[in-house]
């Protein structure tokens, strides 16, 4: 039984990620912040910003939306472990898009993550985001008039 649990924890961390990301993307940012705990945070030491507790962490995130024409989140599976009712992980991730600015952007970076089981599952305790590798080369491409998501 043991080993099925610590299947479904691993299962069912990566699906809270992915709707992180699918949340963000589709800037349904009160779906986001449900994903944290309320005491969670969020931490981009980049540019040197932290946001702690839901209403901050909303905030920030559409604070940081907003400063997008367009945008997109790629992550990839990276580790877990889980220690009881609290677990630790990476994800890696591939982002690019045009500011609003103008300037273009594509990164590749990792969260560094904390995890907590509560009632309504897992959640994210901490989220800190690391960027590695930073391209501000003007993307060729651009985003369609209309995209076909709602």
């Amino acid at each position: 039984m043991g080993d099925m649990r610590a299947i479904a924890d691993r299962v069912e961390i990566e699906a809270l990620r992915a709707e992180l990301t699918d949340a963000v993307m589709m800037r349904d940012f009160e779906r986001a912040v449900s994903l944290f705990t309320p005491e969670g945070a969020m931490r981009w030491p980049h540019i040197d910003k932290e946001f702690v507790g839901r209403a901050e962490i909303r905030a920030g995130i559409e604070w940081g939306q907003s400063l997008w024409e367009f945008f997109v989140q790629n992550v990839h599976p990276g580790v877990i472990r889980v220690d009881g009712d609290t677990a630790a992980g990476r994800a890696y991730i591939q982002e690019f898009g045009r500011m609003r600015d103008g300037s273009s952007h594509l990164n590749y970076a990792l969260y560094q993550d904390r995890y907590e089981r509560t009632a309504d599952g897992w959640k994210f305790s901490e989220r800190i985001y690391e960027v590695r590798y930073l391209d501000s080369t003007p993307l060729r491409g651009s985003a369609p008039k209309r995209l076909g998501l709602s």
